[in-house]
């Protein structure tokens, strides 16, 4: 049996498959970016037009693999967190998912750390919708999702935790928001306890591959980088709104802007290198992801490139931030770190 589904951005495709399993397919309208056209999921018809409700069908297939494919978010959550801590490290705690969106990092933490507590946080009550449906479906029960009264504030009474966890949420902040979001997140995490943010796009990566996919924008103040992004980028409407762009995560973020608003005189915020294997930094970790059967030895040329500019000018320029930051057990002063 088939469904199909139309949406302003795409006609959706829907095909019964053998084992509760739907395939998905998207035909999208002319001009319309679709990251992700086809994919199988075991999801209800009921959460799958719930999402296109929310998300489009352009993210339709998107927002379904962030939870079901081992080779997506899954995957680029399980690799960094087991170069941080090791095996065990994470049981029997709880985890604050910060801006969990439709859910699909939280149901993926469930499955990793079933024997901890996971708390989904998030200020879209549409998003928080998909969320809920996706526990229903799975019925896990160490998870639970909050909605957040305001971008400035947490659920009351939501506890302190042993980790936070900020997958894919950093770049979203506003500047003035991430000044005012990040002491809140600092300030529920136990003494001793440690923030995660990974698949936050670098502020000086030589190629914007967040947002536009083009080279050399993150060099280029607004004035350039606004008219160049719509002339050359598919990925975007040509009438967005700088604000729009910042919101999408365009302008990224660095190490030294996160540690200079989370540095207090009561608790001292130290970056902890990954420390598994032949994984000493976040060089080793970015290249230790990479598929090395092709231009092995350029790749390796470009590890020492930027081995040599950690060396000289103290910044890792690696694609996407992968970062664990402890909170100090007790006050320490250092000198504040410079943005970098």
């Amino acid at each position: 049996m088939s469904h199909s589904l139309k949406h302003p951005k795409g006609n959706v495709l829907i095909t019964d498959l053998s084992d509760n399993k739907k395939q998905i397919r998207i035909d999208s309208s002319a001009g319309v970016f679709v990251p992700i056209k086809s994919c199988e999921t075991n999801y209800p018809l009921s959460l799958i037009q719930l999402i296109l409700e929310v998300k489009g069908a352009d993210y339709l297939c998107d927002e379904i693999c962030r939870d079901i494919d081992p080779h997506y978010v899954q995957a680029d959550l399980e690799y960094d967190l087991t170069a941080y801590f090791s095996p065990g490290e994470l049981n029997n705690i709880r985890i604050l998912d910060f801006g969990c969106g439709s859910g699909a990092s939280s149901m993926i933490l469930s499955r990793m750390f079933p024997d901890s507590e996971i708390v989904g946080v998030e200020l879209d009550e549409n998003y928080l919708q998909i969320a809920r449906k996706r526990l229903e479906h799975y019925g896990y029960s160490n998870v639970v999702f909050f909605s957040s009264p305001s971008g400035n504030e947490l659920p009351p009474n939501v506890g302190e935790f042993d980790l936070v966890i900020m997958s894919a949420v950093y770049e979203h902040l506003l500047p003035n928001e991430r000044k005012t979001v990040m002491p809140l997140v600092w300030s529920v995490i136990k003494p001793g306890g440690h923030l995660f943010l990974n698949m936050t796009p670098h502020r000086w990566f030589p190629i914007e591959h967040h947002t536009t996919g083009l080279p050399l924008l993150n060099y280029l103040p607004k004035s350039l980088a606004l008219p160049f992004a719509r002339a050359f980028s598919n990925r975007i409407d040509n009438t967005e709104p700088w604000e729009m762009l910042l919101r999408r995560g365009i302008r990224g973020a660095t190490e030294g802007e996160i540690l200079n608003i989370l540095e207090t005189p009561e608790h001292q915020a130290d970056l902890v290198e990954p420390n598994r294997d032949d994984i000493r930094d976040r060089i080793d970790l970015w290249f230790s992801q990479l598929n090395k059967e092709r231009h092995s030895s350029l790749k390796g040329l470009l590890r020492g490139i930027l081995k040599t500019i950690r060396e000289l000018t103290g910044v890792i320029l690696v694609p996407n931030l992968s970062l664990v930051i402890r909170k100090s057990a007790s006050p320490v002063r250092r000198p504040t770190i410079l943005q970098r």
